[in-house]
């Protein structure tokens, strides 16, 4: 065919192919048959072959017809199948994927099992890998070496979907029988001459709970810095030391016998956990359905934040 040849003829065609007749293929494709006769002249014409002959008072494929019946139905399909909405057919029970997912030891320990759990449900094929979060940098999701990035937003810019997840707060966490529980109330000032344990990727020894506890002229001592929550909380169950932990970590801790939280003596600002990918797996429906699963596990924490 000429490359200026409109496309639609291939539809024509495959419907004359398949049909064997002028006023049936027009039917199948919404034509009238004057319509569908220009069509055929169209085809004869770029084909340098009639097609279709009277033979009696039926009408007949060509030799050359009969060749390109079932090339141009697979045509036909392919071209449907691309042009087709993304998703449609979409089944995350027959998907066969790896996914990497980037978050801290927080949400890891959290809510894995969870995501575990539904992805074995609802698409047996699919694989989560767990990546270590060292950092907010983009730079992963920007050149495709994680799928989804779970944590606080950072500097993202335009590279990156954000959708929130949840918002959460910090408690301290204390071993059952710590002196501070002795008496009632926990003032700021009791809070503050305790040792503290700090968790930190980077090893900065404050946070936002020092900011607060500077405005009211007190400071704490950060006896301890450790990389990961788990490991706080451990120095806090066999210690006098306080951990400072996200409610949503400490709320998902099943050996909670030997701890205990409280909420902070001061104001600090809640935080919001989001899920970021890069623009590209918008529309990708894996990627949506992964994403729905995350959103999905994560949906009871965001409505209690949301209650009265």
């Amino acid at each position: 065919m000429p490359t200026d040849t409109d496309l639609n003829l291939l539809f024509a065609l495959n419907a004359l192919l398949s049909e064997g007749s002028v006023a049936k293929a027009a039917e199948r494709v919404g034509l009238s048959e004057s319509a569908m006769s220009r069509a055929l002249a169209r085809l004869r014409e770029s084909t340098g072959d009639e097609l279709l002959v009277r033979a009696g008072r039926a009408m007949v494929l060509t030799p050359h017809a009969l060749a390109l019946r079932d090339r141009v139905r697979e045509l036909v399909q392919e071209s449907r199948a691309v042009l087709h909405p993304a998703g449609a057919d979409f089944n995350p029970r027959t998907l066969q994927h790896l996914f990497t997912i980037r978050a801290n030891d927080g949400f890891i320990e959290g809510f894995a099992h969870q995501l575990v759990a539904r992805a074995a449900h609802e698409a047996p094929g699919v694989r989560l890998r767990f990546a270590p979060k060292p950092n907010k940098d983009v730079r992963p999701l920007r050149e495709g070496l994680i799928d989804l990035d779970i944590g606080v937003l950072g500097e993202s810019g335009p590279e990156v979907r954000v959708q929130a997840l949840f918002r959460d707060h910090f408690v301290a966490v204390v071993r059952e029988g710590h002196p501070l529980l002795a008496a009632p109330g926990i003032t700021v000032e009791r809070y503050a001459a305790c040792d503290h344990v700090v968790t930190s990727r980077h090893g900065r020894t404050e946070g936002p709970v020092d900011v607060a506890l500077a405005a009211i002229g007190l400071v704490r001592n950060a006896a301890v810095v450790v990389p990961s929550f788990s490991t706080a909380l451990s120095i806090a169950a066999a210690t006098d030391m306080v951990a400072l932990i996200p409610s949503s970590y400490f709320e998902h801790l099943r050996a909670r016998g030997t701890l205990h939280s409280f909420p902070l003596p001061m104001p600090t600002e809640q935080i919001t956990v989001s899920q970021m990918w890069h623009p590209r797996l918008d529309r990708d429906p894996a990627h949506r359905w992964l994403r729905s699963v995350v959103l999905e596990v994560c949906r009871p924490l965001n409505e209690q934040t949301k209650a009265p």
